[in-house]
């Protein structure tokens, strides 16, 4: 024992160290207090039904009604009990408190990277540092991205175990690949397991170049196919992840589209285009890899009493105080995003490193690490550049699932720095060896000085003008009521864009300067190796600490207490709650309902926030509330109540619609369409208590020469469960009944006394049956075989993988043993 802590006692120091940082940048953590995040209060309000019946049942529903009228739950939460990867989180969240747990693990696991690439650990513990303080590492955090951020924390050691395996040690490879996989795809976030995808398939593509050349295709072969069991194994433990979320996705706003045509004429199969590409990064805001402030940095808040905005409202006769607060609320970012919570930036230092690395790195690493970052730095511009974008997104398999294509820049915020570190490793190893090496460095330090200083002494060649300046200067000439103040006002806020771009840049300058002094002293032999990275480590520290503390800081973080009821209780949800009804739904109007989850922290409602809408109500929002609401369909949705708000005094009311068609209603009538089309178009003006409209697809299953008058007859719910709901009905004659429930055949059975009867869909999103004659119960289970297989397949390779590393741990000792 005592000489397995001196072998491993640079790396427990380095962990240490790794502990310390994270423990000072979240003092707050250890006072208590929790981060207020938007996108967590959202989730908060969408789980709320799923973790009421799980406190009452012992586990979650698969199903819920608190949202867009009803969807299953695999991506709002879901247990995964029968994942390995689950209890693994778990134990990786208890030594530190979110979400510091997320830091710590992305410093391990990029640590791990740069020890895999035989980096000695001063130097490893450096890298790790540089990928994991990069900029949006924490702005994800600070948004309430945290499953985001979870998956980036994996993707480094995912990469390190690939090298592994095509380094030729493909037991603990493809062991660690497969554990690291299985705690990427448990993240629940396939846009970031997909974008890392995207990378290594370039490093494939370069290890099976080399392997041609070189004549070692059969080791390629092998170290491949180590490593496609692994993927095997990893998606096997996470068939509770996948499985059920591939069978839903197909059916929502990431799937193929139910109408052929828009309202517009375009063409609807498959994700919009326009949307995917609504969070593009700007060409040249890729200025922010060594200036952080060079577009402005986050939307809003960034300006203070200096600035010339405040002073403009100053000089106005506002109060400072005020002043600030309108200073703080114009957008200081001026890209081509909609809005932005701050800028990629990776160290000034970092990408003059990166670039002096494509000089003095040797190897197929260097090769694969500049064509992934060209590749995803590319394909980050998305609209921007549609010669790249488009052709993955028209070509490339489930590229036009993902939205916000800037994303993909956290590929290169790992990249980048990590042949940066390779790039000390060079210098240091092979000083003597590099031609021309001085001029490397100065070349590779020049560039970006010189591109820092020229933003630093004229920030002006820079426009500092939003896309649609005009209509802005316009807005605020219409809020101030003076053309001239508002033309005034922008230009104050131009100036102050310029102002932050300038002296972020003479800041990046400086930074700059103090990096290559401690390099050049080193090629000059002033000082030695152990001294350059510290130095470097330190000075890369302080420089990204200092630029993430702008997005993540303590102000972020509340007591424990303000998030225990973190939606507050109206007075009209307390007077809608008195309505003891099984199902109503509710439609809050004081906000955009299709964009806020809190009205769902206390009803069932028909808005909600999530991503992955099913796209047939996506397509009844476009086509019936595209404007002005469409009444009929709040009826068939049994919104029984709008919560409105008074313009002019903000006072919120509550209003009870009597049309509403209820939980379950007979129909008189029912219209077979011959489309989607025509059935969206037919719930344009119709009356659901009386009209049923249903596609020709279900006319096999239905018995029209049974279907009568609904005269005398009566349903009403009796019972109400997420997963499970019952109902009881009196009907002199057979009859067509339809529910006021979203209709998904991917696991919803209907059963009349225990006999299932088929499900069918009516008024283009709602359940139907016919129903006998008589007196009869009726019974809807949520019961998707997709949840039992999974279960069952992610018990069996959680097994498999437990067994495999216990058993990489047996073969190693055995084989340390017999070295000895």
């Amino acid at each position: 024992m005592k000489n397995w802590f001196k072998e491993n006692s640079s790396h427990l120091i380095v962990i240490a160290i790794f502990f310390v940082l994270v423990f000072f940048y979240f003092s707050p953590v250890w006072q208590g207090k929790v981060l207020s995040q938007h996108d967590v209060v959202q989730a908060m309000g969408s789980q709320k039904e799923l973790f009421d019946y799980k406190e009452k049942d012992g586990h979650a529903p698969n199903w819920t009604n608190s949202m867009f009228g009803g969807m299953p739950t695999y991506q709002i939460w879901y247990e995964h009990a029968t994942n390995v990867g689950t209890y693994i989180s778990k134990a990786i969240k208890a030594v530190f408190p979110s979400p510091a747990d997320i830091i710590l693990t992305y410093l391990l696991g990029a640590y791990f990277l740069l020890c895999v690439l035989r980096l000695k650990p001063w130097l490893a513990a450096a890298g790790a540092i540089a990928i994991t303080f990069s900029s949006y590492n924490f702005i994800y955090i600070e948004a309430g991205h945290v499953n985001k951020a979870y998956a980036i924390a994996y993707l480094a050691p995912i990469i390190g175990a690939v090298i592994m395996c095509y380094r030729g040690n493909r037991l603990w490879g493809g062991l660690l690949l497969a554990l690291f996989l299985a705690l990427e795809i448990r993240t629940n976030h396939v846009q970031m397991t997909y974008y890392l995808f995207l990378a290594l398939l370039v490093y494939v593509g370069v290890e099976l170049y080399y392997a041609i050349r070189e004549k070692k295709i059969a080791d390629f072969v092998k170290n491949s196919a180590v490593q496609l069991g692994a993927v095997i194994l990893a998606v096997a433990v996470n068939a509770t992840v996948l499985f059920p979320t591939y069978e839903y996705s197909k059916l929502t706003t990431r799937g193929k589209a139910n109408l052929t045509k828009t309202e517009d004429g375009k063409s609807t199969a498959g994700l919009d285009k326009e949307y995917a590409y609504a969070w593009s990064q700007g060409v040249g805001e890729n200025l922010t890899f060594i200036i952080p402030n060079a577009y402005g940095g986050k939307s809003q808040g960034v300006l203070d009493e200096k600035s010339h905005v405040a002073k403009f409202f100053t000089n106005l006769g506002a109060p400072q105080d005020q002043a600030v607060m309108y200073a703080q609320s114009l957008p200081t970012y001026w890209g081509e995003k909609s809005f932005t919570s701050g800028p990629w930036y990776f160290g000034v230092g970092i990408v003059a490193l990166f670039i002096l690395g494509l000089f003095v790195v040797r190897g197929k690493l260097k090769w694969w690490i500049l064509w992934a970052t060209i590749l995803t730095i590319l394909l980050s511009f998305g609209k921007h550049f549609p010669l790249v974008s488009d052709l993955f997104f028209d070509y490339f398999p489930m590229y036009n699932k993902f939205r916000a294509v800037e994303s993909i820049l956290i590929i290169p915020s790992i990249l980048i720095p990590l042949l940066a570190a390779l790039a000390i490793h060079e210098i240091i190893t092979r000083k003597e060896e590099i031609v021309d090496l001085d001029k490397k460095v100065l070349y590779s330090f020049g560039v970006v000085g010189v591109l820092c200083l020229i933003v630093a002494l004229m920030p002006n060649i820079l426009s500092f003008r939003i896309a649609d300046h005009q209509n802005f200067v316009a807005m605020l000439s219409q809020q101030l009521g003076d053309a001239n103040l508002a033309s005034q006002l922008a230009d104050a806020l131009i100036k102050d864009r310029a102002s932050l771009a300038s002296s972020d840049a003479w800041r990046s300058f400086f930074i700059l300067v103090l990096i290559f002094a401690f390099v050049w002293a080193f090629l000059k032999r002033k000082t030695n190796a152990t001294v350059l990275i510290v130095a470097v480590g330190a000075i890369t520290l302080i420089d990204l600490w200092s630029v993430d503390k702008r997005y993540l800081n303590n102000d972020a973080f509340v007591d424990k207490s303000v998030l225990k009821n973190p939606i507050v209780e109206r007075e009209v949800d307390q007077l809608i709650k008195l309505d003891k009804d099984l199902s109503y739904r509710v439609l809050d109007l004081t906000t955009n309902p299709f964009s806020d989850a809190r009205t769902s922290y206390f009803h069932k409602s028909l808005g909600g926030y999530h991503a992955a809408k099913l796209m047939r109500f996506q397509e009844i929002l476009e086509h019936q509330f595209n404007g002005a609401i469409n009444e009929d369909v709040l009826d068939m949705f049994n919104v029984r109540y709008l919560i409105t708000k008074d313009s002019q005094n903000n006072v919120e009311s509550i209003q009870r619609r009597s049309t509403a068609a209820g939980n379950a209603w007979f129909v008189d009538k029912v219209t077979f369409v011959k489309d989607n089309d025509e059935e969206m178009m037919a719930i344009n003006s119709f009356d659901p208590s009386k009209e049923a409209f249903v596609h020709q697809e279900f006319k096999s299953k239905i018995d029209e020469k049974r279907l009568g008058l609904a005269n005398n007859a009566s349903i009403k719910l009796t019972s109400y469960h997420p997963d499970k709901l019952e109902y009881e009905y009196t009907a002199p004659n057979d009859v067509f009944a339809v529910f006021s429930e979203v209709y998904y055949d991917k696991g919803w059975k209907a059963y009349v006394d225990g006999e299932e009867v088929p499900i069918l869909r009516a008024n283009y999103i709602l359940r139907a049956l016919q129903l006998p004659g008589g007196n009869h119960k009726v019974e809807f289970v949520f019961e998707p075989t997709t949840v039992k297989v999974s279960n069952a397949v992610s018990l069996a390779g959680s097994i498999v993988l437990v067994l495999g590393l216990l058993g990489g741990i047996f073969v190693s000792s055995r084989k340390k043993k017999t070295t000895k």
